[in-house]
């Protein structure tokens, strides 16, 4: 059996992109920080997304009765530190107050909260769940691109912390 600590140790050396992940459930607008982001495809555009199976974001798009499947993903620059600190934090309020202080806008395909300032932002659609261990991975298509090319540099997570460039 392979020991718990080294996987941890292994996973903590490996540098990946912050994201927003927004959406709107029906009764509250919904943000959690995610560094388990990748791009898929680009014909047709497709991302992943992997989400701790036993959190709230997870059950939302997993549940039997009227599942989540439009969302946007912000991609993070250096400057929001704070924003992505605010949504990774254990029982925070919804994505509303959180971005009370921050100019955004509301996704016109998709109805999510999505801040700017980040380094792009992406509009999406689930379209395959994969439960994978403890997380649960969402395949999605990209249906917008409100905006992308900022010339800042990413959040990164790096050995726990985010760090910039």
């Amino acid at each position: 059996m392979l020991p718990p600590a080294a996987v941890t140790a292994a996973w903590a050396a490996w540098a990946g992109a912050v994201t927003l992940l927004t959406f709107a459930d029906g009764r509250d607008d919904v943000g959690a920080t995610i560094s388990a982001f990748c791009p898929v495809s680009h014909d047709p555009p497709l991302v992943l997304l992997s989400l701790m199976a036993q959190s709230y974001p997870a059950e939302v798009f997993a549940r039997a009765q009227a599942p989540v499947s439009e969302f946007a993903v912000t991609l993070l620059s250096s400057a929001q530190r704070v924003l992505a600190g605010r949504f990774a934090a254990e029982g925070r309020p919804g994505a509303r107050l959180m971005l009370d202080d921050v100019p955004h806008s509301r996704g016109a395909c998709c109805g999510a909260l999505i801040p700017d300032g980040g380094l792009a932002a992406l509009e999406c659609s689930a379209r395959q769940l994969v439960p994978a261990g403890d997380h649960l991975l969402i395949i999605a298509e990209v249906t917008a691109v409100p905006y992308a090319g900022s010339g800042d540099n990413p959040l990164i997570r790096f050995q726990g912390r985010y760090v910039s460039r």
